[in-house]
């Protein structure tokens, strides 16, 4: 027996010849055997009916039909199912073939060659012995594989039907094994499905039954699980050192089929921040259907994203400004493979006024929402003329023509480091927001309701360009360090489509002048962050994968806020959905600055350029800037 491990480590699959050679046999040992028991093992009757000529006229017919099915072309080592299917066929096609035969012969009047009773119990006894000597086979190269391979113990959380589906996939994986199935539901709890009992999840059980049954990596299953409830899991198997994978949606599997390579490792993304917010507002389709919508940023993260969704509610036509080409492009491309909604891409700079002006004269948007925007807070530090060039005059030049072309809604995306902004890049968009709510606020003031300015501001989308998870992964994949700049530093986070899905709202239930906030729950440690990426990459921090702390970069935060001290909030029809109770601004006063802000943009004077931004926000302190000697202390 211990040799056998060596042998089976070289055999391959077996020839052809021998399976149909092995099956002829076993018919062969069937037919005996069929005679055997209908003459109740009688001698002279066998004689008697010459059993012999029957036996090797079944067997023949037997090798005719397997040839013809192919019932030999199985991998024995992987039978299932179908290879039962086809040995049933070929022994009805050789029953048949038979028994057509014994007709015709007893036709000439020289009776039967063999009775059919005989075909009957041999053609049962065929099946059982072809078949299950098959999954003998297969059960013993399963067993010894366990013995050659070192296999993958393997729990899944969740035992529906989604949860079977993945033990059968599993089950023809060579190098992963079932140990059990964990549920929450209690109704399920100590059953058996498939031969595989189902464990209590509950009460922190997963711990302990990771740790009894050395498992070695958990699949989610549940589609519906709450996000607590994976954070549970993820955190129990990072203790246990067990890795974790999920199965994604059925409609996102291949031709409707799961296989082992969509079972992918589990994304930081979907551990992140709280519950999915659905807002639902039918309203929105309402709103946007047969509309001619306008999307600057559109190739953006949130742009591009917004484009999906907003092709979604059948607009009339979806107008495209950017000035990155290929995202353009692919964006471009990929709705209208999607959907049959007009697109037009423009290639364009929003501060190009004469072109912008153009595309709204040709176009005539009926609503706008500006995602066009400078993001990256150490790079607008350095450049602060070009932070001020498009994120203040550059939304000036997009509402002015939005009022002048009567454009119905202007939705503004804001950011969190807006609020009490240290750093050019908030303070740049703090300024965008003011002017656009001072000019809502001097349209009602001459009674003309034509355009309503709305804003949102919502803090870090997850896997945006540039964010910190896609440089986290980046510096996994390089085998580190991992930088993080202090270990303190927290920051809200919300998925891309969470963050769409609120601009799309706030478009719908603004009235103008109001800036949206969105409870964005407990704010996330960016150390933490790291540590948990490192994990579910199956890595040690600190021993595979180092964690370096920089120091904060010019301008940046130990933490965000989504409201400064002298706002407050107004409830809305949504209990996460808020609006920023904001001090008004004078439109004269802010129009004024932004003139000024015209004359310096390409100045070279940077200092001069960053004093009357604080000048005109008294709340910009600079931190951790060469900006810092502005202040006043």
């Amino acid at each position: 027996m211990k040799a056998l491990p060596a042998i089976l480590r070289r055999l391959k699959i077996l020839p052809r010849w021998i399976i149909i050679i092995i099956d002829a046999l076993l018919i062969l040992f069937s037919a005996t055997l069929g005679y055997l028991l209908r003459f109740n093992f009688s001698i002279e009757d066998l004689i008697n009916f010459n059993f012999e000529i029957g036996i090797i006229f079944y067997t023949a017919c037997g090798v005719v039909a397997i040839l013809v099915s192919g019932s030999y072309r199985g991998i024995i080592r992987y039978t299932g199912i179908q290879d039962g299917i086809r040995i049933f066929l070929m022994l009805l096609l050789n029953a048949c073939l038979v028994m057509f035969i014994d007709l015709v012969y007893r036709s000439t009047g020289q009776g039967f060659i063999i009775p059919f009773s005989v075909v009957l119990i041999s053609a049962i006894s065929s099946f059982l012995f072809l078949f299950n000597y098959r999954l003998l086979v297969k059960h013993i190269f399963s067993h010894y594989r366990n013995v050659i391979v070192k296999r993958q113990r393997v729990a899944i959380f969740g035992a529906g039907q989604t949860g079977i589906i993945t033990r059968h996939v599993i089950d023809s994986t060579p190098r992963m094994q079932i140990v059990g199935f964990l549920e929450d539901n209690s109704n399920k709890i100590g059953k058996v499905v498939d031969g595989t009992k189902i464990y209590d999840a509950r009460n922190g059980n997963v711990d302990r039954y990771l740790d009894e049954n050395n498992i070695d990596e958990l699949i989610i299953t549940v589609r519906d699980i709450s996000l607590d409830r994976k954070n549970e899991l993820v955190d129990a198997c990072l203790n246990n050192n067990v890795k974790v994978r999920t199965v994604p949606p059925v409609e996102k599997w291949v031709g409707g089929e799961l296989s082992i390579n969509q079972i992918r490792e589990i994304k930081i993304e979907e551990l992140l921040g709280r519950e999915s917010i659905q807002l639902g507002n039918k309203i929105i389709e309402h709103d946007l259907k047969g509309k001619r919508i306008c999307i600057t940023g559109a190739a953006g993260s949130i742009g591009s994203e917004l484009v999906r969704q907003v092709a979604l509610h059948n607009p009339e036509r979806i107008i495209l400004i950017d000035q990155a080409e290929s995202p353009l492009y692919e964006i471009e491309r990929e709705i209208r493979a999607k959907s049959s909604v007009i697109v037009i891409p423009f290639l364009a700079d929003i501060t190009n006024q004469q072109r912008i002006e153009t595309i709204f004269e040709d176009n005539k948007p009926e609503i706008i929402y500006h995602a066009a925007a400078y993001k990256h807070v150490p790079l607008m530090e350095g450049n602060p003329g070009e932070a001020v060039h498009c994120n203040v005059l550059g939304t000036k030049i997009l509402a002015d023509l939005a009022v002048q072309y009567k454009v119905k809604r202007f939705v503004m995306i804001s950011t969190d480091k807006a609020v009490n902004p240290t750093n050019v890049m908030g303070c740049s968009k703090r300024i965008a927001e003011v002017y656009v709510q001072s000019l809502n606020n001097k349209l009602h003031k001459e009674n003309n309701y034509s355009t309503a300015f709305v804003t949102t501001r919502f803090g870090n989308v997850l896997g945006s360009n540039g964010s910190v998870i896609p440089l986290f992964k980046k510096q996994i994949e390089l085998g580190g360090p991992v930088t993080v700049t202090h270990p303190e530093v927290t920051r809200f986070f919300m998925t891309i489509p969470e963050a769409c899905q609120l601009v799309l709202e706030a478009g719908t239930m603004g009235k103008g002048g109001e800036i949206f906030i969105f409870d964005m729950g407990m704010p996330i440690k960016i150390v933490d962050l790291a540590k948990k990426m490192i994990s579910l990459s199956g890595l040690q921090p600190g021993k595979d994968i180092e964690i370096v702390f920089t120091g904060l970069r010019e301008g940046e935060k130990l933490y965000e806020e989504l409201l400064n001290n002298s706002e407050g909030t107004i409830a809305t029809h949504h209990e996460k959905i808020l609006i920023g109770k904001v001090l008004p601004y004078d439109y004269e006063e802010i129009n004024r600055y932004i003139e000024l802000f015209f004359d310096l943009v390409n100045d070279r004077n940077e200092l001069k350029m960053v004093a009357l931004m604080k000048e005109l926000i008294p709340e910009f302190r600079s931190n951790y800037s060469r900006y810092e000697i502005l202040d006043k202390n």
